[in-house]
């Protein structure tokens, strides 16, 4: 069984429940992360691809990239090129219009089944996605698979507030606010829902920790941004 928001299902189902919220949103997605962060989450983007070296990582995998902000953002900072992978090609089509020209490389797969063999990126960064996999072990040891020796980890995701008064807050938020925002802007409801859910389920930050080590992941730390409602998760292949 796996999780879908607060929902079990039968872990066979979850892999097309997902694509098919996200295929349903993605011509909005864009503007429903400007709308529901207040254009907050530009900034974490920014803060997440600062801690990339592109001249020792020239060559980004971007897993779960969905419509290619993490990507553009690399390439501008001077990345060389980017293999960008996720399992909703709606998502894909939404950013190859946005990055017509630009260095990146289209793949749809899903983070539990990566196309590539052992042992062969510098850096995997997974940016908002690893909550909506099916299996996150499983990502995460695939995450370990394909890097080299050296290569680095990151994962920027929602997480846990460390401030009571901000976690009633952004309770309250999660609750009442954005799933109605959902239905004004992006016409679903539903989807939005299912995004409250999914980052209540999703492992704090010590846990997930606990399962980067598991996978083999070494140098694991994690820094909080805006008080921990997200978070990044960084670890490193020896």
């Amino acid at each position: 069984m796996a999780d879908f928001g607060y929902q079990k299902i039968p872990a066979a189902e979850k892999p097309g429940r997902v694509t098919g919220l996200f295929s349903g949103v993605a011509s909005k997605y864009d503007l429903m992360n400007d709308v529901m962060s207040l254009g907050v989450h530009r900034l974490w983007k920014s803060y997440f691809v600062d801690m990339i070296d592109v001249n020792e990582y020239p060559h980004l995998l971007d897993v779960a990239g969905g419509t290619g902000d993490i990507a553009a953002r690399f390439l501008e900072k001077g990345g060389k090129k980017v293999t960008l992978v996720d399992p909703t090609q709606g998502m894909m089509d939404q950013g190859q219009k946005k990055h017509k020209g630009k260095s990146i490389e289209w793949i749809c797969a899903p983070a539990e089944s990566l196309p590539f063999d052992d042992s062969t990126h510098g850096c995997y960064t997974i940016s908002f996605g690893l909550r909506n996999v099916t299996d996150i072990d499983a990502a995460l040891a695939e995450a370990h698979r394909v890097l080299r020796p050296g290569g680095q980890f990151l994962c920027l995701e929602f997480s846990r507030t460390q401030w009571p008064l901000l976690d009633k807050a952004y309770e309250i938020y999660g609750d009442r606010i954005l799933p109605l925002m959902g239905e004004i802007v992006a016409k679903d409801r539903p989807a939005y829902q299912y995004l409250v859910e999914s980052i209540r389920r999703f492992p704090s930050q010590m846990e997930l920790e606990h399962k980067m080590r598991h996978v083999g992941f070494e140098c694991v730390r994690h820094v909080n941004l805006s008080g921990g409602i997200c978070a990044i998760h960084q670890g490193f292949k020896v």
